[in-house]
């Protein structure tokens, strides 16, 4: 069963990778000189681009682990990794490698199609929030309680995302980019303390002498 406190940290350590105030000003960019109602529609289909994948994740991310041999231990540490890297990049407040390349940027030309690909994925929806999926699918158990409240978990970051996309101009301008970075770098101070953990219980997995 899980606890309130367990999907507390559920909740907040997704919306710690997934991030979408320190993607607004991407996405003040993407959205530049739009009309109000179509910036509101590419927030609702990144919201919805976050969603679904990461729905799909908690649905076929072990079996995809399965067919690969990938134990979970591993990818608990290979993941860890990623979001560690991740975190360094948010207490920096410097872009993140990890979520886009340059060439990945270069290679969006129709604006309106941006709201997917790359806010969507990988901006949002990257490597680190599917390793967090599914690594904390394995870490409760993996039953159907666990699976219905990472998607309800899920549900709530795709709503943030939405909410915060839809009033990102207002937030841009109250916060400016000192508080931007700011949040940005509190969420990777969260997600490096996260990662941690994640790479020390995969570990300890790995090798059951570390424990003693």
């Amino acid at each position: 069963m899980i606890e309130p406190t367990d999907f507390l940290k559920m909740t907040v350590s997704l919306l710690a990778i997934v991030e979408p105030f320190g993607i607004v000003p991407f996405f003040l960019a993407v959205t530049q000189g739009w009309p109000r109602q179509r910036c509101l529609a590419a927030a609702r289909t990144a919201a919805l681009t976050v969603l679904i994948v990461l729905v799909m994740t908690v649905l076929v991310g072990e079996m995809l682990l399965g067919v690969f041999g990938i134990s979970l231990a591993s990818f608990a540490v290979g993941g860890g990794l990623i979001l560690l890297m991740l975190a360094l990049s948010m207490l920096r407040a410097q872009e993140v490698g990890l979520r886009q390349t340059p060439e990945e940027a270069e290679e969006t030309p129709e604006r309106s199609a941006a709201a997917v690909v790359p806010l969507g994925v990988p901006l949002l929806a990257g490597p680190g929030a599917i390793s967090n999926v599914i690594i904390q699918s394995h870490q409760y158990g993996g039953g159907m309680d666990v699976q219905v409240a990472i998607v309800l978990a899920i549900t709530i970051v795709a709503l943030v995302v939405g909410l915060v996309f839809s009033f990102a101009g207002w937030i841009a301008e109250r916060l400016g980019t000192i508080g931007v970075n700011l949040v940005t770098r509190l969420m990777g101070l969260i997600l490096a303390a996260l990662a941690v953990e994640m790479m020390a219980n995969g570990l300890v997995e790995l090798f059951p002498g570390l424990a003693h």
